[in-house]
């Protein structure tokens, strides 16, 4: 059973970082695509970053140069790593898997940035 599970969310005051990581267990077949979503109160989920099997990486204008997607292969583990925090920020982040039969996602974590 593949189960993606998520650390390193927090409080952080602007302009502060923070590194999220995903761990996977379990075999996924056909990875087709692996990053990160976000969902702030009210809103949307929405694509933060993700990296591809044809090895691109793509990023949200929001978050472009500040947060950079990273994964090892060989440990079955994702990070995010988020800088020059803003108060827009602010949300649950999720890990997913896009993977050939279907689509697996973390159960998420709280990232607050306030001062």
């Amino acid at each position: 059973q593949v189960q993606l599970v998520e650390s390193g969310g927090g409080l952080v005051q602007p302009g502060g970082s923070l590194r999220l990581s995903c761990a996977a267990s379990g075999k996924i077949y056909g990875i087709k695509a692996m990053g990160w979503y976000r969902q702030a109160p009210g809103k949307q989920r929405v694509l933060v970053a993700n990296t591809t099997s044809d090895g691109s990486t793509n990023y949200a204008d929001s978050v472009n140069g500040r947060f950079t997607i990273s994964r090892d292969n060989a440990k079955n583990t994702m990070w995010l790593q988020m800088s020059s925090l803003n108060p827009e920020d602010t949300a649950v982040y999720y890990c997913y898997v896009n993977g050939f039969w279907r689509d697996y996602w973390g159960q998420g974590t709280q990232v607050t940035v306030s001062s």
